[in-house]
C-alpha cells in the first residue's frame, strides 16, 4: 500500500509529523512517502488561512492550541523543538529544492536537514547564504539544488503536486493519504496508524 506524508518545511507540525513517522514505520513496516507541496499554494487554493490568523481573535483558542503542542512534545519526547524566531518563513526555494532532491534520489537527508534547521535551529531558511551554509553542513550539493530551484520543469512540479493535493482533498498541512483514505493534522497520526494496520489484515 501507499503511504503518503505531504508537507511544506514552513508548518511546525510537519516537524512534529516527521519526527513521529519514523516510529509508525517501524511498528507497521509500511514506509511514508514524502511527497512536497506548497502550503501557501495550498491556502491561497482553499481560501485557508493560517491558524494564528484564522482563530487569533478567538478567546482561549490559541492558548488551548499551545497546550496541545505542549503536551504532543511531552507524549512523544519532543524537547528539540523550538519555533522559529523568523517565522514565517518564505519556503518557496527550499520546497523547490525538495522536488530536486525527491527526482535525484536524496529527499530524506535532505528533508531532515531542513526540517532541523528550521524548527530546531531556528534558521533563516529564506535566506540564500543560510540555504547555502545549510546545505554545504549536511553534505548536500548546495550548487546543483540551487540551481534546480529555478529551472522552470521544477517550479511547475511542485505547482503540479501542490494542485493535485487540493483536488484530492487537501486544505492544510500535514495531510496523508492512506491509499485514497484522507488524514489531516498530526494528532491524526494514530487514526493513519490505525488505518495502515487495518489493511494489511485485510490483505
Amino acid at each position: 500500500m501507499r503511504v503518503e506524508f505531504l508537507f511544506d518545511f514552513g508548518s511546525p507540525n510537519a516537524w512534529f509529523a516527521h519526527r513521529v513517522i519514523p516510529a509508525i514505520e517501524k511498528r507497521t513496516g509500511v514506509p511514508f512517502d514524502y511527497v512536497p507541496v506548497l502550503l501557501g499554494g495550498i491556502f491561497k487554493l482553499t481560501n485557508n488561512r493560517p491558524p494564528m490568523v484564522a482563530f487569533g481573535g478567538i478567546r482561549n483558542k490559541m492558548d488551548y492550541e499551545m497546550l496541545e503542542i505542549r503536551r504532543f512534545i511531552a507524549r512523544h519526547n519532543l524537547g528539540q523543538f523550538k519555533f522559529n524566531p523568523h517565522f514565517p518563513v518564505n519556503t518557496l526555494t527550499i520546497m523547490r529544492m525538495a522536488v530536486a532532491a525527491l527526482r535525484g534520489g536524496f529527499l530524506p537527508a535532505y528533508a531532515e536537514a531542513m526540517f532541523r534547521a528550521m524548527w530546531e535551529d531556528g534558521r533563516k531558511m529564506d535566506d540564500a547564504e543560510v540555504i547555502r551554509a545549510t546545505l554545504d553542513a549536511a553534505g548536500l550539493p548546495a550548487d546543483d539544488l540551487l540551481t534546480a530551484a529555478q529551472a522552470p520543469e521544477i517550479k511547475q512540479a511542485l505547482m503540479n503536486a501542490t494542485e493535485e493535493a487540493v483536488n484530492r482533498g487537501a486544505f492544510g498541512i500535514p495531510t496523508f493519504f492512506v491509499e485514497n483514505e484522507i488524514f489531516f493534522g498530526k494528532d491524526r497520526l494514530r487514526d493513519v496508524e490505525e488505518e495502515i494496520l487495518t489493511r494489511k489484515s485485510a490483505a
